[in-house]
């Protein structure tokens, strides 16, 4: 299975789904569909890191958390991030986003993601044995 990412509506907010062979990927999946949300992620260098803890118990909570992570970073940085690493142990979420700060001329964002949230949250394996991982963000 192809790791891969997509976007589905949900009224005036935006879901985010992820799909990979693995659970990780299917974060790092999810995370890029964040980006694309608010810009064309192939627009941004993978130039400036950022490392992440997340601890949430399920899956499911650390898919919020891991998300709300990335938001937080984004804001307070003002960075996009267009590369994503994440490790998945017993409940611990380890996270690399790579970025650049925001350039609004080069990236033209165009809404501000403002959280995940526990709307259509969803982490499971699928019949073909692909994860994957979706929720909808409020933008």
């Amino acid at each position: 299975m192809r790791a891969h990412w997509e976007h589905f509506s949900h009224r005036a907010d935006m879901g985010v789904r992820g799909c990979s062979a693995t659970l990780a990927g299917a974060f790092e999946q999810a995370a890029l569909a964040m980006t694309a949300i608010i810009t064309d992620p192939a627009q941004v260098k993978p130039a400036e890191r950022v490392d992440i803890r997340c601890e949430g118990g399920d899956p499911e909570l650390l898919l919020v958390d891991w998300l709300n992570a990335l938001v937080f970073e984004m804001a307070t940085r003002k960075l996009l991030f267009s590369r994503f690493n994440v490790t998945l142990d017993d409940g611990r979420l380890g996270g690399i986003a790579w970025g650049e700060r925001v350039d609004r001329e080069k990236h033209q964002p165009a809404v501000e993601v403002k959280g995940a949230t526990y709307t259509a949250l969803r982490v499971n394996r699928l019949p073909d044995g692909a994860w994957l991982a979706q929720c909808v963000v409020d933008v």
